[in-house]
């Protein structure tokens, strides 16, 4: 039996351990906010956090989670008041929003890490995300606020 805890609820799985966590949150768990994009890892739109990091959570096996903590975009912020979500909402990031749920989860781990991150570093940190849009200047500058907002607040 496999045991994660998803935004803060422990769940238990007995089916195939080899299931990408990814259908595991979406399939088992209906929760529909990380995306499926590329299934190898590439892209980042399935992007959630294990343990406070961020993971590609399509080429994560369930087992890999079993005992650890996951966060999906549902449970960043259960009022959507994330320093980067708000920061998204602000600057008008979203042209499609594919990608949007792990841009944001990228962000907000780069933050939880470095919360005064130069442009440089935003800019390694959020590589593995793509944006078929190009809202990257637009993405850029919300990482900039919401280090910014989350300063501000002494997060």
């Amino acid at each position: 039996m496999i045991t994660i805890t998803i935004n803060g609820e422990e769940h238990q799985f007995d089916g195939d351990p080899e299931m990408p966590l990814l259908w595991y949150v979406r399939d088992v768990l209906g929760l529909t906010g990380s995306k499926y994009g590329c299934g190898s890892g590439l892209c980042g739109a399935c992007t959630m956090h294990m343990d406070g990091k961020s993971v590609r959570s399509c080429v994560v096996p369930v087992q890999a989670a079993d005992g650890l903590s996951v966060v999906t975009i549902e449970g960043l912020d259960p009022d959507g008041n994330h320093p980067a979500q708000k920061a998204w909402r602000d600057y008008n990031v979203p042209q499609c929003g594919f990608c949007q749920a792990g841009q944001i989860m990228q962000a907000a781990s780069l933050l939880a890490q470095n919360s005064e991150p130069t442009d440089e570093e935003i800019t390694v940190h959020m590589t593995g995300n793509i944006c078929r849009c190009g809202c990257y200047q637009r993405i850029q500058a919300a990482v900039k606020a919401a280090a910014v907002e989350q300063a501000s607040k002494g997060a």
